[in-house]
């Protein structure tokens, strides 16, 4: 039964490293209202560059549209936004632009604004990563949608009761490293690590792998909106597995899209199609997938795609959905924010065994792995010391969030939740820009594709501990 706390609801500003007070210090929490919306964010134009893999992809067929889905909540004395997209990863700078859009559109603050991806391999780039350039001219489509997205959200409010449970998907998330036998793991000259012992993808039942390096997050947690009327009005969900893949080079939501279109037609079905709110949107958001994906590579005869673990995630989270337990008056806050971080920056003599290694490609472009990460230490010559990292956590009653700024590995996030004040609490990765994979400390001794150093994803080894503790912290903030 939840129990109604008093609660100084906080905030934290966007440029200063501490904490103001909300005025409202009324013991009863407001009433509750909420919006969705989804928008369809597909490119209009072709072909887009794909990026996810060390090379891109030019690609000029949609599978499946892409969105952006919007979740929009206020108490009458503040509003929050959560915002997922269909795409693979955004970086910091990026993320800003589009928040300051939707601030000059619907007048919520920076610091009160989720944006993450869903980490799709599908969707066009925002980011140079590996080989790959951004997408500019789709960029510059999407911080306009994803503003109208937020808008129509916010003009959805209603009022709601709101509700939370945990289900659990054990056969789609496993950990994808792996503690190899002495000089069997991939090596890479190129990038900052010696004497690799972890490999990510292995092989099936490869003859050298010993064990999995790290644990998984199997839970599919579930955020329920409901009218007082128990008329459904949104899902926000959220798993900690990598995309599930679509073949031959196209557009698609991978399994996100998926969930969103399965869980939006059990609840239909469950309930009746009358009873569900017209502006219904069901949605997920990655976890904490850095070290894991959904092959399990100790079993070759293991069959899945993204329609298989959409369906799969859609129905764990049906099995609690029916039994969750609403509240109209719940406590609500939202607190940000940003650390500053050192880079793992080149030395000069690294930086000049790459360029001689990009002088020799043929065409001038890169044709191995190493090469692909030559290229991205041979750039890197005036990298800057540090990187700006963004840390949230939300309130929503007894439910707890984070959002993270990279891959975070399934470690991290079950010890935020064993850290949390919160009784769930739901962790969202890729959040608020990307870092890249942020592994543990004992992770990056053990080496491995997961810890090599690109330009997108070089943040000091104990990144992950500030990272961290940050969290956790914010989350404390939150309790009165």
């Amino acid at each position: 039964m939840f129990r109604i706390r008093f609660l100084i609801v906080t905030l934290l500003t966007l440029s200063v490293p501490s904490v103001f007070f909300h005025p409202a210090t009324a013991a009863e929490p407001q009433p509750l209202r909420a919006g969705a919306s989804m928008i369809d964010v597909t490119p209009e134009t072709f072909p887009v560059v794909v990026n996810g893999g060390f090379f891109p992809q030019y690609v000029e067929t949609v599978q499946d549209p892409l969105y952006v889905r919007c979740l929009v909540l206020s108490d009458g004395n503040m509003q929050i936004a959560l915002a997922v997209i269909d795409t693979c990863v955004i970086p910091l700078d990026f993320t800003d632009r589009m928040k300051a859009e939707i601030v000059a559109k619907t007048g919520i603050p920076m610091n009160r604004i989720m944006i993450s991806s869903t980490h799709c391999h599908s969707a066009p780039a925002l980011a140079d990563t590996h080989s790959a350039d951004a997408e500019k001219p789709y960029m510059d489509f999407l911080v306009g949608k994803v503003a109208d997205a937020v808008g129509q959200a916010q003009k959805n409010l209603t009022p709601v009761k709101v509700g939370w449970a945990v289900g659990n998907d054990t056969n789609n998330v496993y950990c994808r490293r792996f503690l190899m036998k002495e000089g069997t793991a991939m090596t890479n000259p190129f990038s900052d690590k010696t004497n690799d012992r972890a490999m990510m993808n292995p092989g099936f039942s490869n003859p050298d792998m010993i064990a999995r390096t790290g644990p998984v997050d199997t839970a599919v947690s579930v955020l329920s909106l409901v009218s007082p009327d128990d008329k459904p009005v949104a899902v926000f969900a959220n798993y900690s597995t990598h995309y599930a893949g679509v073949r031959g080079g196209v557009l698609s939501g991978d399994y996100f899209g998926v969930f969103s279109q399965q869980i939006t037609e059990m609840i239909a079905e469950k309930v009746g199609q009358d009873k569900v709110s017209a502006q219904f949107v069901g949605m997920m958001s990655n976890g904490t997938s850095g070290d894991a994906n959904c092959i399990d590579f100790l079993n070759p005869d293991r069959r899945f795609d993204y329609l298989s673990v959409g369906r799969d995630t859609a129905q764990a989270a049906m099995t609690v959905w029916p039994n969750i337990e609403y509240f109209d008056r719940v406590p609500l806050a939202m607190v940000e924010k940003r650390i500053t971080i050192a880079n793992r920056v080149p030395t000069p003599e690294e930086v000049q065994a790459a360029r001689e290694q990009v002088a020799k490609f043929p065409d001038g472009k890169p044709q191995t792995i190493p090469d692909v990460y030559a290229l991205n230490v041979a750039g890197m010559g005036d990298w800057p010391k540090t990187s700006e990292v963004v840390v949230q956590a939300i309130r929503i009653g007894e439910l707890g969030i984070t959002a993270l700024p990279g891959e975070i590995y399934g470690s991290t996030g079950l010890e935020i939740k064993a850290r949390s004040p919160f009784l769930p609490t739901i962790n969202i990765g890729l959040a608020n820009g990307n870092f890249g994979y942020i592994p543990p400390p004992e992770q990056h001794a053990l080496g491995g594709y997961n810890t090599w150093r690109t330009k997108y994803s070089c943040l000091e080894v104990d990144a992950e501990p500030k990272i961290k503790a940050t969290a956790i912290e914010l989350l404390k903030s939150l309790t009165p």
